[in-house]
């Protein structure tokens, strides 16, 4: 019995760069994960402001699903980094992308879950 076949996380990464591009907003790939599986996580902004961080995880209903992880904006950039930093550092095929888009989180959910 063979596997659903599923999207790569670049061909992911890629759909989110030109829809967000597509309404105006900025993506920038801070950390290339691995092109295949590799987990992406997001670094919400709007405006400019830090708004959270989300990574894309498997859901019980055999999708995906978004989830908040990380220390809060209120925390501070140095949190943030610190963080990342761990991230990096136990998964170096981790994606990073920040995204800086009106609604954030509703329109990745859309995008890539």
């Amino acid at each position: 019995m063979s596997a659903d076949p599923r999207l790569t996380s670049a061909m992911l990464v890629g759909a989110l760069r030109r829809r967000v591009a597509a309404v105006g907003g900025f993506v920038t790939i801070l950390a290339k994960g691995d092109e295949i599986s590799g987990i992406i996580l997001l670094q919400l902004l709007e405006k400019g402001q830090e708004t959270g961080l989300l990574e894309r995880v498997p859901n019980f209903a055999g999708g995906y699903a978004l989830m908040r992880c990380g220390p809060s904006p209120e925390e501070g950039p140095e949190a943030l980094d610190q963080y990342i930093a761990r991230r990096r550092r136990s998964d170096p095929d981790l994606w990073l992308i920040e995204l800086d888009v009106p609604e954030g989180e509703r329109f990745a959910a859309e995008t890539i879950c």
